[in-house]
């Protein structure tokens, strides 16, 4: 037996150890997961099928995703400007 799988039977009888110490508030913990997990509304419609029912969240998801491309380019051009303004003021131009 190597020493990986020593360790690794280790780790999992400390896990085991560990649930079954705090077993009661890890099963509590889950249950509300799950209660506050079905007042949750899901951007889907359970009635749909294919990518018909995934529309909302892939729509969601491309804003998204244009939000964060052009919040990256306003950030990065007004870097790009404000350390050349500064440079020049301070003499500390950026190099070409």
């Amino acid at each position: 037996m190597s020493t990986g799988t020593i360790f690794l039977f280790i780790g999992l009888a400390a896990l085991a150890a560990l649930f079954f110490r705090y077993r009661t508030p890890i099963v509590k913990f889950v249950g509300e997961v799950k209660v506050e997990l079905d007042k949750c509304s899901w951007p889907w419609d359970p009635n749909q099928t294919g990518f018909k029912k995934y529309k909302e969240l892939i729509e969601s998801t491309v804003v998204v995703v244009i939000s964060v491309v052009l919040l990256a380019g306003y950030v990065t051009s007004w870097d790009f400007l404000l350390a050349h303004v500064v440079g020049f003021l301070t003499g500390t131009a950026i190099a070409k």
